[in-house]
């Protein structure tokens, strides 16, 4: 993995879908800081990451029809997809000064077989007291499915799995995919959303 950009800062910055100045995340963040050292940056990044994971739910394990895509807003609603819970995750760390990127794999649809592949969205963070950077997949644990926190093996939701034709795209991004986030602000529900997704994919992996 590399990063797209060499200037740290890139992935500290606030957008219109990382608004981590928002009341509610900065109330979030304040809430989960409380109690914790002040030196202990890789415990608060974890307490962070386990926040998104565990209590922001993924959209289609509770069969949310509503599609969110502002960090904000998968805050405020509870739920979003893997990418838009990426959003929150990026959101909450930056606001705490600590840089998160964005990274993306292809991976093949299970509902589908491995002739249909379907982009999956993850973060990377900036670990200052190691000085590397390492991937956490905020996602949403489920039956087969069992993402950590964890600093020197990655423990991801879905390892690639290339003899399927799966890939991971080896740059980490200091912004959401452009595509992505146009979907998902546009669709009206998930099924919509759904019917649109390969562009990301195709926009990301052009091979």
């Amino acid at each position: 993995m590399h990063t797209e950009s060499d200037n740290i800062q890139d992935y500290l910055k606030k957008s219109d879908v990382i608004d981590y100045d928002h009341k509610l995340i900065v109330a979030k963040c304040r809430e989960l800081e409380k109690g914790m050292e002040e030196k202990d940056e890789t415990s608060l990044i974890k307490k962070i990451y386990e926040f998104v994971r565990d209590d922001i739910d993924h959209s289609g394990d509770i069969d949310a029809q509503e599609v969110t895509c502002k960090a904000s807003e998968v805050l405020e609603t509870g739920h979003g997809i893997c990418c838009a819970k990426s959003h929150l995750l990026a959101a909450m760390l930056r606001c705490l000064g600590i840089p998160a990127g964005f990274c993306y794999q292809k991976l093949c649809s299970g509902q589908e077989g491995i002739n249909r592949k379907v982009l999956h969205g993850l973060n990377a963070v900036y670990l200052k007291d190691l000085d590397r950077w390492v991937r956490l997949d905020a996602r949403g644990n489920k039956p087969g499915v069992d993402a950590q926190f964890s600093v020197y093996e990655e423990k991801i939701a879905w390892p690639v799995n290339k003899e399927r034709g799966e890939e991971d795209h080896p740059v980490i991004f200091k912004e959401p995919n452009h595509v992505v986030v146009e979907i998902l602000k546009k669709s009206n529900d998930r099924k919509e959303m759904w019917a649109q997704w390969e562009l990301g994919l195709k926009d990301l992996f052009r091979n």
